[in-house]
């Protein structure tokens, strides 16, 4: 090995780089471009003879390859299995799949949805909501006959005695309709002491009940029970419960009139005359297309429930089979929708009428959109009967069962809500209009106010804002407490423009009412609205008045800790409307309101959702000293609350928002005062290391914008800086938790320091990254597992030893003393098994010292002058430079060596092919040892037939373009680096 000796090749890297340029050509086009293709049609209308129209589509050429898009899917239709299963079962949808429809708490909302707008509240998200409110902790009762363990499979009916004459038409019929409403003695239980959870439990058993009875084709079994759910909704005898108890029953109503529906779709479609096959009627079908055997079963089916004899379930049954009338006569539930509502006059308890009427909006909203005449009934019967509600049955009723009235009239809500939002829906202000003056006249109590404002359009509340806030003073007292109508009239002005000349008023109407308010509950629920009201349409000084008046209520006995969310969600209220935080942190009464967030986790989410709104609206940079001392102060609370069981995730999101406010402050030319900023921000954020690794990117920048600025000429104050701003990067590094961050920060820091001509400086920088090579870590965490760090610290030490040729060498400490304390580390280093970094990083170093051996470096430094310069191509200096290159090829055919076992030849091969590309294009080949060496090589990665041809190729390529062009020593080795094939 000691035969072979290196001998750099003299560069001339200007002519090497223009040999490497490459004419370019100007293309107007890509491959993953979309197409524009333009289509010129001629238009047929006579009226536009001669002219054209040109249409212009973008066409994906990704998905002109793609079977499966939806242009070319067509050519393929019927091949695909999936696709045909599909059709045969929605030609052949049975009984499995119409149970399974049942359970979609959608489907009854099909209907209609394409003419109610999207400001209409579907009933499947109001129906939670009523669960979750409407509860009690009272015992039920159930009266059913299919419950009981002893009568679920058979139940009792009546039956044609013997005695009776052989049975006429009429009375098998009159038998059969007195099954519905008849049971006899015993057949029928009360189940009594039932638990809300049972309650629920147990009309889910009759919904499945139903489903069971009709798909065993117990039609009559299955109408009973929806008769005897139905007449579970003239009890009262649990008030608080009714309107969940509503949305329980009514469910199974509609799952019941979902099965006779589909039932004469099937009949029908089974019932067409000369079809060989079942052909489904159109959605949108007419009476005309339904066979007559279709329409005899559907008038069945309502001449059974004509024969209910009680008006409720009567009433409720044939809601639920509403739909069906389509069989019969096209438009004929307009009628029944008509006939219905006046039915429900019938009802007395003004409770269960109202929810009857809102069954009925409910039903007939769905079937029949267009068609509103019973509604205005149905609201106008309310208004007209609602003074029931103070009558000696009622009160006896409200009395027994221990309920105040205000609690009372709460019931009626859901129900008159919906009833209101059918009646508003894309209703006219001259219909609200309208419904103030009938409300006036007959009903003007704080339950139909509310109603009316949940249900006309905000706007229109909004145009009449003055004209509610009177109606709010002057209702009745009983009823819904006021601030309840305040907080929903609030509601309806936040999301509308109230009029100018109407805003100051309606808040000074609405706000001395409100701070009246003693219960902190009731206070806060209508701050939490009104304070977003304030922001958007007053000044700095009500809103500073608006918390004070918070504060002062929340304040005594620590109400607030009773409220974190509502005072949670005003901040976040007040952060969506004010973006100016100059103004947001000079209001006197934000910050002590921030401050009533006690609870640590509470407050920093508060600080979290401040700083995230900071983020996304400052958009310029800022050097108020009033924002960034608030804002050092939330940030400081986020970062205090990291400790040791804080996720990762979380230290990310803290991080992600404090790196974001630093970016923002800027005090522009004032470089000494941004450099105190980022001392300051050290001294609050050290423990993340996020904001530690942007600090020091930002004062490395700070560095750089003064070199700017001076021109690279730095006076003694601007160097002294400099030096500052180096000083605090070496500080600060150290304290980074991770070992890969501190590395690449040391070598981005130094060359920063270079830049400025800060040598002693820089070599500190290198120093301590040699230093910590040994440290590293040999596997680190990312996604989700463990990944080694070898590839991380190849790539850190190339750009290192690229660094380290421009670093000019420390006289008193001898030549190339970085790379040679460098080279020392790594010898030491323990590298993975079966590893050959080492070795590759020795190839880039002998590149690094083929380049110090030029006369002049192939890079600079502006204004720092390197070693070539320093050496001046000093023989001394280059006898070091060759005898470090001739220990590394010593080095490295050591491990070529070592490594020359069969089972390592195709890793041998690869590694010399490596270390051949290092000599090829950095060594004199004129010198013989060097071309020996070079075949010797490359004859031995050929010995085992394992190197890449890919690389030889070009490796060869490289040879004969540098032989062609006449550089010494190519043309000789040339016929010696053969390919075998």
């Amino acid at each position: 090995m000691a035969a072979y000796e290196w001998f750099p090749r003299p560069r001339n890297y200007a002519l090497e780089i223009s040999s490497l340029e490459v004419a370019t050509t100007v293309t107007t086009s890509h491959p993953l471009k979309a197409i524009t293709v333009t289509e010129v049609k001629k238009v047929g209308d006579k009226k536009d003879v001669g002219k054209t129209t040109t249409q212009q589509t973008f066409v994906d050429p990704l998905s002109m390859s793609d079977p499966l898009s939806s242009g070319i899917s067509t050519q393929f239709e019927g091949t695909d299995p999936l696709s045909m299963m599909m059709k045969g079962d929605s030609l052949n949808s049975g009984k499995a799949s119409r149970s399974d429809s049942l359970k979609n708490p959608k489907l009854d909302e099909i209907d209609g949805s394409d003419i109610l707008s999207d400001t209409f509240e579907p009933w499947s998200l109001k129906k939670s909501g009523i669960l979750a409110k409407y509860t009690t902790s009272e015992k039920l009762s159930i009266t059913t006959s299919f419950l009981s363990p002893s009568d679920q499979e058979k139940v009792v009916i009546k039956t044609q005695t013997q005695s009776q004459p052989t049975g006429t038409v009429s009375d098998k019929v009159k038998n059969r309709l007195e099954q519905l409403d008849d049971f006899e003695e015993g057949s029928v239980k009360e189940m009594l002491n039932l638990s809300q959870q049972d309650y629920v439990k147990r009309i889910d058993e009759l919904n499945q009940a139903l489903i069971n009875a009709w798909e065993s084709d117990h039609r009559v079994k299955a109408l009973k029970i929806a008769i005897q759910c139905s007449k579970l909704l003239a009890d009262v005898s649990v008030i608080p419960f009714y309107p969940s108890k509503f949305v329980l029953i009514t469910d199974i109503l509609d799952t019941f009139g979902r099965l006779v529906y589909d039932r004469l779709l099937d009949k029908a479609q089974t019932s067409l005359p000369g079809s060989s096959r079942p052909h489904r009627l159109a959605a949108n079908f007419t009476s005309d297309e339904v066979p007559e055997a279709a329409k005899e079963t559907c008038r069945n089916w309502f001449f059974k429930i004509a024969s209910i004899r009680e008006l409720i379930p009567r009433l409720y049954v044939e809601a639920a089979l509403l739909k069906s009338y389509n069989f019969l006569n096209t438009g004929e539930y307009t009628d029944a929708l008509k006939r219905l509502s006046l039915m429900a006059r019938g009802i007395g308890d003004p409770l269960v009428a109202v929810y009857a009427r809102c069954y009925l909006c409910r039903v007939g909203i769905l079937v029949a959109p267009k068609f509103r005449d019973h509604i205005p009934v149905c609201f106008e019967d309310f208004i007209t009967t609602f003074p029931q509600v103070q009558g000696d049955i009622v009160q006896n009723i409200m009395a027994m069962q221990k309920l105040e009235m205000p609690q009372y009239l709460t019931l009626f809500s859901p129900a008159l809500d919906w009833i209101l939002q059918c009646l508003a829906h894309s209703a006219s202000e001259k219909l609200l209009n309208q419904t103030l003056d009938k409300c006036k006249e007959q009903c003007n109590n704080a339950l139909m106010i509310n109603s009316i404002m949940s249900a006309f359009q905000p706007q229109y509340i909004a145009n009449r804002a003055l004209i509610f806030t009177e109606m709010i003073r002057d209702c009745e007292g009983t009823g819904l407490p006021k601030h309840l109508l305040h907080r929903t009239l609030g509601l309806c002005l936040v999301v509308a423009e109230t009029p100018e000349d109407q805003r100051l008023a309606v808040l000074n109407e609405v706000w001395k009412a409100v701070v009246k308010l003693k219960n902190g509950s009731d206070y806060i629920s209508c701050a939490e609205v009104w304070i977003e009201y304030v922001v958007k349409y007053c000044g700095k000084r009500e809103i500073n008045t608006f918390l004070g008046d918070i504060i002062k209520h929340m304040t005594p006995d620590r109400a607030y800790e009773d409220f974190y969310p509502q005072l949670q969600s005003i901040v976040c209220k007040i952060l969506a409307h004010q973006h100016d935080f100059s103004l947001l942190f000079s209001l006197e009464k934000f910050l002590p309101f921030v401050d009533m967030f006690q609870r640590e986790s509470i407050k920093v989410e508060v600080c979290k959702c401040i700083l995230e709104s900071f983020n996304k609206h400052q958009t310029t940079p800022i050097n108020d000293p009033v924002v960034i001392n608030a804002m050092m102060f939330l940030g400081k609370v986020m970062h205090d609350s990291i400790d040791a069981l804080t996720l990762d995730d979380e230290k990310r999101a803290i991080g992600y928002l404090l790196c974001g406010f630093i970016r923002l402050v800027q005090f522009g030319r004032d470089f000494e005062q941004q450099l105190s900023f980022y001392v300051e921000s050290r001294s609050y954020f050290s423990n993340l290391d996020a904001v530690l690794v942007i600090l020091i990117h930002s004062v490395n920048n700070l560095a750089v914008e003064t070199r700017k600025v001076v021109k690279g000429n730095h006076s003694s104050k601007t160097a002294a800086f400099v030096r500052a701003c180096a000083a605090y990067c070496f500080i600060t590094i150290p304290s980074l938790q991770s070992v890969f961050s501190q590395l690449q920060l040391y070598l981005l820091c130094g060359q920063v320091a270079l830049l400025n001509q800060c040598y002693s400086q820089g070599d500190a920088f290198f120093k301590a990254a040699i230093s910590l090579v040994p440290e590293v870590p040999k596997t680190f965490d990312g996604d989700s597992k463990s990944r080694s760090s070898e590839p991380f610290l190849l790539e850190f030490l190339y750009n290192f030893v690229a660094t380290l040729l421009v670093t000019p060498d420390n006289p008193e400490m001898g030549v190339m003393y970085l790379l040679r304390g460098l080279l020392n580390v790594l010898q030491d280093y323990t590298w993975e098994p079966n590893s050959d970094a080492r070795i590759l990083v020795y190839t880039r170093v002998l590149a690094v010292l083929s380049a110090a051996f030029q006369e002049e470096f192939p890079y600079h430094i502006d204004k720092v002058d390197s070693n070539d310069s320093m050496y001046g191509h000093d023989p001394k200096f280059l006898s070091e430079v060759k005898l470090m290159a001739n220990t590394l090829i010593a080095e490295i055919l050591s491990h070529l060596k070592s490594i020359s076992t069969p089972e390592n030849a195709k890793r041998q091969s690869s590694l010399i092919l490596e270390v051949t590309s290092a000599l090829l294009t950095t060594c004199d080949l004129s010198q013989t040892s060097i071309a020996t060496l070079i075949a010797n090589l490359w004859g031995l990665a050929l010995k085992n037939g394992q190197a890449d041809v890919k690389v030889l190729k070009k490796l060869q390529d490289y040879a004969k373009t540098k032989a062609a062009s006449g550089v010494s020593g190519f043309q000789a080795l040339l016929p010696k680096l053969t390919i075998n094939t």
